[in-house]
């Protein structure tokens, strides 16, 4: 057969027919018509037809009412999107993209009675996310012209586009549909034939880590949402994410990934069949891992598991002076968020000297906020009179609550609070930043474990809004209590989560970030195209190798053992690629080199 050549490429695929006119469906056609191209949709139902054909209508309507379309080009895109309820429209097609439901046995059965109508030359492009595009290829009559075209919903506004080939597929074909997506102002990445690609395969691993999460009942559905959002920038929560792709669409996923890695992060969370065989699909249904007005609405409603009013919680502690222990970045954020706050801040660290620098570092860090017009010159010069700097802990008789920000080193934190119970008053909340050792284990180094809280702060604390807030099983309700309180004073977001690994958003982080290096390793994909994927495709303001770099890869490593020991779990063990950059001193931006390399300053 003859398929596209190298030099007509994307030009050749005039004329496309989308079959399956469900939400991507339409999607994927109104952002074809609006190139260019002559559209052939089709649907067994003549409602999906109308609807498709109203969609559009309304899209192209709302262009024009801001300027982005002119009635005239308007009138032109809706004339070259014609509908049809009968397969053999697509026989003029030069390329066709099934979007119908994810069900092997549909898929199959559409390709193949699409081989019998087509063209020879015609390109069969399948939409799946996760069924095997080698399996539908190999019982295709022409299997070298079938490859996977997946785009992400919604098709009009998500610039991804993963071009999956499988041994079969010729060349040519790829070169055209990759042109395609290029004119189509979509950012084509390729991938191999495996159930999820690059994005999926990444994202709905997290997916499913949240979802045990919140059925394990460590945190709340809405504690875990808005510390993805808050501690990492996520446009979505997992858990309202979920119920928007679907909990029946994310089990079929994370089914076909299970099956083909073995790994056990992959094997879906009991809750999601629960819900599924329940019909609580998400939003469709009205009703997923939250409540939805109506079937298809995003406005959420009270439900049965909607957390209580913070104020129902209990009173805490009155808190008016804070200390801060420790000198380095944290240390000083931490203390010029409270400062800011209106609180009297002593500042405390190893020698006079470095708290003294550390107070000047909150000096330029406020003279940065005034010069960008964030804060006046008064509130600043107030701001750093709050913070007293002192050479050692025995400045902290009188604060209310202390928060210690030092190294991460069990041993070090712990002769830290050793020293904290000695000198501080009785009542006052003992809290740890620590991200990823138990605060049981700090808390137990006093006589008041009582009193010791973790307070966990994301970095930068003065931009970061997130403070993760984790109650031992020996945490007084009040010391809690008055934390809770405190980040509502500073303007912070307080989640709630127990005392174990990760606390919340590390422990779904990182297990992402190490199954990123996984596909490098694997030699799946390149850290660029994983990068592209996750940015475009799943709304991460940074891809897993650019996170890795800023964060450490020192950091990270030791981040993932912490996992890795509590849980057990071989699939979170960490990569060996990981391992290897550290042991050859590539830890990141700080070292110049890491996953990539950097100018040195």
């Amino acid at each position: 057969m003859d398929l596209p050549s190298t030099s007509s490429q994307s030009s050749s695929l005039r004329t496309i027919a989308v079959v399956g006119l469900g939400t991507m469906g339409t999607g994927i056609a109104e952002v074809l018509a609006r190139a260019g191209r002559e559209v052939i949709g089709i649907d067994i139902s003549e409602a999906a037809t109308r609807r498709a054909a109203g969609a559009l209508a309304a899209a192209t309507a709302r262009s024009v009412a801001k300027y982005k379309l002119t009635e005239e080009e308007r009138e032109a895109v809706l004339a070259r999107f014609r509908t049809f309820t009968d397969l053999g429209a697509a026989a003029e097609a030069d390329l066709v993209i099934e979007v119908v439901p994810e069900d092997y046995e549909l898929k199959h059965r559409v390709l193949g009675e699409l081989d019998a109508i087509v063209r020879p030359d015609a390109v069969l492009a399948t939409g799946t996310n996760a069924l095997s595009v080698t399996r539908l290829a190999a019982e295709s009559l022409h299997p070298e012209r079938v490859l996977g075209m997946h785009f992400f919903n919604p098709a009009p506004a998500m610039k991804l586009v993963e071009i999956v080939s499988s041994v079969l597929t010729a060349p040519t074909a790829v070169e055209a549909v990759t042109g395609l997506a290029r004119e189509l102002g979509k950012q084509p990445v390729a991938v191999g034939d495996r159930p999820g690609f690059v994005a999926d395969g990444l994202l709905f691993g997290y997916l499913n880590q949240a979802a045990a999460m919140y059925e394990a009942k460590y945190a709340s559905r809405e504690d875990i949402d808005a510390a993805m959002k808050l501690g990492c920038g996520l446009p979505m929560g997992p858990l309202a994410l979920l119920d928007l792709v679907g909990v029946d669409t994310a089990r079929t996923v994370l089914e076909a990934m299970y099956a083909s890695s073995g790994d056990r992060l992959h094997a879906p969370a009991p809750i999601l069949g629960q819900l599924v065989e329940a019909g609580l699909t998400g939003q469709k249904a009205g009703r997923g891992f939250y409540t939805y007005e109506a079937p298809g609405s995003p406005v959420t409603v009270r439900d049965l598991q909607t957390p209580l009013d913070g104020s129902l919680l209990g009173a805490g502690r009155p808190v008016s002076s804070v200390g801060v222990a420790g000198s380095g970045t944290m240390a000083s954020g931490i203390a010029q968020v409270f400062a800011q706050a209106g609180y009297d801040v002593v500042l405390a660290a190893r020698s006079e000297e470095k708290a003294e620098a550390a107070k000047a570092a909150i000096g330029k860090s406020l003279g940065r906020a005034v010069s960008k017009g964030r804060l006046t010159e008064e509130a600043a010069a107030q701001t750093l009179d709050r913070i007293t700097p002192a050479g050692s802990l025995e400045a902290f008789a009188d604060v209310d609550l202390a928060v210690e920000a030092v190294a991460e080193d069990l041993a070090v934190k712990q002769q830290l609070f050793a020293g904290l119970d000695k000198v501080c008053k009785p009542g006052a909340v003992l809290a740890t930043t620590t991200s990823s050792l138990p605060v049981i284990a700090v808390a137990r180094a006093t006589s008041r474990p009582q009193d010791v809280v973790g307070m966990h702060f994301f970095n930068p604390a003065p931009a970061m809004k997130l403070v993760e807030v984790v109650r031992t099983v020996l945490t007084a309700d009040d010391a809690h209590a008055t934390v809770r309180e405190v980040c509502a004073k500073v303007r912070k977001h307080p989640v709630d989560c127990g005392d174990r690994a990760g606390f919340i958003v590390n422990a779904l982080l990182f297990p992402y970030l190490n199954n990123a290096i996984k596909m490098v390793e694997q030699h799946y994909a390149g850290i660029d195209d994983i990068d592209a994927a996750m940015k475009l495709g799943g709304g991460y303001p940074m891809g897993p190798f650019e996170l890795l770099d800023v964060v450490g890869l020192d950091v990270s490593l030791a981040i993932e053992k912490v996992l890795h020991q509590e849980f057990r779990d071989p699939g979170l063990a960490p990569s060996p690629l990981l391992e290897h950059l550290v042991a050859a001193g590539c830890l990141g931006r700080k070292t110049g080199r890491g996953f990539r390399e950097y100018a040195r300053r």
